[in-house]
């Protein structure tokens, strides 16, 4: 006898921050229409997974995901709990016919202009209705973006998605296709939802898109993230603001004064570079020069008081020389970025890359990688050491397992992709989602280890 339909969900979502705002409006969006959110799957009818298939490594977690939802539907089948598996999310747009015929135990695959369509479509398979003959449509779409009311209320930051989708076509880049062009939101739409963050309590704000520094370009004529962030500082009670993703070459000196002159905007730069060499920048679609990006960074840096430049780059393109690479070296040793990340190129269909001659091999690409990497970790761990005795502002986000120490991030560290400051829990009177101030006395590579100030009164 087949056991009654509950309207319990579990929903997974994998990759960036973009795709958690998104995992994020669907859940709000199930609960708000009486659905159950259990973070156990076994327990769900409704088994969710929100995919990413930007590069190659997140399309194969995205299918084994599939696959441990999909091991999980047919054991509920087999108890005769009735369970529903939907796929959403970029590699739902990008490859929803071949995920219909490769993995039969998907009841529905939904798009990234289709967010707003999983309650409607979770009550039409709790009514009994076949819908794998859905398909995602054209993407873009801003429909789902708010979630001031809708994130997760159990950590101190929320992410905030100002725009969505792209306009650079970059030459390696899939994003336009799958996210669509540039879309920005209002600017009174994002100040409102800020505002409701800041009433909810979330110390630290994060602002995100594909392309930050645009945001405004495509309804306003001209980019007004420097608009943007007047108004944000101008919230009662707001906490910090982080800006993520921001592309070097519309990087105004308006807005590098201003991040400079508040305090209220984290003196934190994430700007991905992808390469220093002009022949493989310009092979990309990049509209930057190693010139520009020099001439930007010493600008950041002499402008913005101890400021923090994360970036990322890219190795193994197709045409990247051993002088190329060596170009890359050299300017991220002169450079010595704070924060880094290193991914090796991956042919992506669709994209003006995915049949350029000349490709590196796989080996001499991943040798590259580590080549990096090595450089990076001999950076950080300097300027780690440059950090000992100095004292920041730390959030409290965490505890260790044995108790030891907190767990926490200075306005140098953002949450998920960068390292962690380590406070002695010896304090009585400190705790989880605390700001205290912290002097650093020790440090490995990456992380940092401190000891809240007044131990030393």
């Amino acid at each position: 006898m087949k056991s009654e339909l509950r309207n319990n969900f579990y929903i997974l979502s994998l990759g960036c921050p973009k795709n958690e705002v998104d995992a994020e409006s669907m859940s709000y969006a199930l609960r708000k229409a009486s659905f159950i959110f259990v973070d156990d799957p076994s327990m769900a009818n409704f088994l969710i997974v929100n995919t990413c298939g930007f590069i190659e490594p997140a399309k194969e977690e995205a299918i084994a995901a599939i696959l441990d939802l999909a091991e999980i539907k047919e054991y509920n089948l087999n108890k005769n709990k009735p369970a529903f598996l939907i796929v959403t999310g970029c590699l739902g747009q990008r490859y929803a016919m071949e995920i219909y015929q490769e993995f039969p135990e998907v009841d529905l695959v939904l798009g990234t202009a289709q967010y707003d369509l999983i309650v409607s479509s979770v009550q039409r398979l709790h009514r009994g209705e076949i819908l794998r003959d859905t398909l995602p449509g054209k993407p873009g779409s801003i429909k789902h973006l708010y979630q001031g009311e809708q994130a997760a209320s159990d950590r101190s930051y929320a992410y905030l998605k100002i725009a969505e989708g792209c306009s650079n076509r970059c030459a390696f880049c899939a994003i336009p296709g799958i996210r669509g062009p540039l879309l920005s939101r209002p600017l009174e739409d994002v100040v409102a939802e800020a505002a409701v963050l800041t009433e909810r309590g979330f110390k630290e704000i994060i602002l995100i898109a594909q392309d930050t520094t645009r945001y405004g370009q495509d309804i306003y004529g001209e980019p007004r993230l420097t608009e943007l962030l007047q108004r944000l500082i101008k919230i009662p009670g707001i906490g910090l603001i982080r800006l993520m993703y921001v592309y070097g070459d519309v990087f105004s000196d308006r807005l590098i004064d201003f991040i400079a002159e508040h305090p209220q905007v984290a003196a934190y730069i994430d700007l991905p570079i992808q390469h220093a060499s002009d022949k493989i920048l310009k092979s990309m679609g990049r509209r930057d020069t190693n010139k520009h990006l020099r001439e930007l960074i010493a600008k950041l840096r002499s402008k913005i008081h101890n400021l923090i430049i994360r970036t990322t780059v890219l190795v193994g393109f197709p045409g990247e020389t051993e002088e190329d690479f060596a170009e890359l070296k050299q300017f991220i040793k002169e450079i010595r970025f704070d924060r880094l990340g290193c991914f090796v190129f991956s042919p992506e269909e669709g994209t003006r890359a995915y049949k350029m001659p000349d490709l590196p091999s796989r080996e001499i690409a991943e040798a590259r990688h580590d080549q990096i990497m090595s450089l990076q970790k001999t950076i950080s761990l300097a300027k780690n050491q440059e950090r000992i005795g100095k004292t920041y502002d730390v959030l409290l986000e965490d505890i260790s397992s044995d108790g030891l120490f907190y767990i926490g991030r200075s306005y140098g560290e953002a949450p998920g992709i960068d390292p962690s400051i380590y406070v002695l829990a010896q304090a009585a009177d400190i705790n989880i989602g605390d700001v205290i101030k912290v002097k650093i006395i020790d440090t490995d590579d990456y992380d940092l280890t401190g000891v809240s100030v007044h131990e030393f009164t």
